[in-house]
């Protein structure tokens, strides 16, 4: 893993800092936080506030940039609504700074569940159980928000954001052939999932914002009270049909069998909300139809499907742990089982 030094020049930070108005002491403390592999999170010192710093890989890929700078834009928004954040304190789009887009949010008091449980939930089953109602209700939040208002209104297409979506994966699917030895293990059932979701797709929802990839690994939990401190992880927001992230949610919602792809610390304790607790709590925050929520839930499940095995063909092509690979490639598999079961 590169040191800090290789992945911020601290000078440069701190001439830019001082131009958005930061005090001169400061950034100190740089260490690196959160186990990702997507992009680089540091926390630092600056001025007497704790801070993060979020940047693109060391190897940026060609769309890193322009990813910061949604989550850049994204955050920005978010301000002053009541959805659960990381407040946006400044950003960097000049790559000339640091060689990268980056930006800085204040750093929130909460723990990711998928990693760490505070004694408030090793605790109190009950404080586990209104945790996980809580993320359901903080994505009804997100979903109320004004995209339009906030100055979102041309984050995405919500125009045939549905239609659009068994051609994207089925496609992205297909680029995996490209790899030497994939396909020796397919996944079950996505010419039938397929299938039955051009067959049955609802009408679209009035749009909104939609987070993407919201689970429990994307939030952090207060320490001191049951609730979603900040939802994390923006890099795929969008402007669509937010019922996708509700069944995002409940395809990803561990179920205690001692392998979870997201929430394996939380859930290990017990204790949680079931999937029609979570329905409950949302349909309690939202006016939108949630008849159809079983034909979102198997959308997300194939699309879950589609995304984690990506990582089972990077393994094969010597990209990835092979470990890790045979990990989510079973996950892939029972969350087919698991949506094809609700068709």
């Amino acid at each position: 893993m590169p040191t800090d030094a290789d992945l911020v020049d601290v000078a440069a930070l701190r001439a830019w800092g001082r131009g958005q108005g930061l005090p001169d002491d400061g950034p100190e403390g740089l260490t690196r936080i959160g186990g990702g592999t997507q992009n680089v999170v540091l926390g630092l010192r600056w001025g007497g506030r704790d801070l993060v710093l979020r940047r693109p890989p060391e190897h940026p890929r060609p769309s890193s940039n322009a990813t910061i700078a949604r989550e850049i834009r994204v955050l920005s928004a978010l301000a002053g609504t009541d959805v659960a954040h990381p407040a946006f304190v400044a950003g960097c789009t000049d790559e000339s700074v640091l060689g990268v887009v980056f930006y800085l949010m204040e750093r929130v008091d909460g723990d990711n569940p998928g990693e760490v449980v505070a004694p408030l939930y090793r605790d109190s089953p009950d404080a586990r159980r209104a945790a996980g109602l809580d993320a359901a209700a903080a994505l009804a939040r997100l979903a109320a928000v004004d995209h339009e208002a906030v100055g979102l209104g041309d984050l995405g297409r919500p125009a045939g954001f549905l239609e659009r979506q068994v051609k994207r994966w089925l496609d992205h699917l297909a680029s995996y052939d490209a790899v030497p030895g994939y396909g020796d293990d397919p996944l079950p059932h996505v010419p039938e999932l397929a299938r039955w979701l051009d067959a049955h797709r609802p009408d679209d929802s009035a749009p909104g914002l939609v987070h993407g990839d919201y689970h429990l690994n994307n939030v952090l939990l207060d320490r001191a009270a049951p609730r979603v401190a900040a939802i994390v992880d923006w890099e795929m927001c969008t402007v669509g049909d937010p019922l996708l992230d509700l069944g995002w949610l409940l395809v990803t919602w561990p179920e205690g069998h001692g392998d979870e792809v997201t929430g394996a610390a939380l859930a290990a304790l017990g204790g949680l909300p079931g999937r029609d607790d979570l329905v409950a709590a949302y349909a309690a925050g939202s006016d939108r139809d949630l008849s159809a929520i079983d034909w979102y839930t198997v959308l997300a499940g194939f699309k879950f499907a589609i995304v984690i095995e990506g990582t089972q063909a990077r393994a094969l092509a010597g990209q990835a742990d092979p470990a890790v690979g045979q990990r989510l490639h079973r996950a892939a598999v029972h969350a087919l089982e698991r949506v094809a079961a609700l068709t």
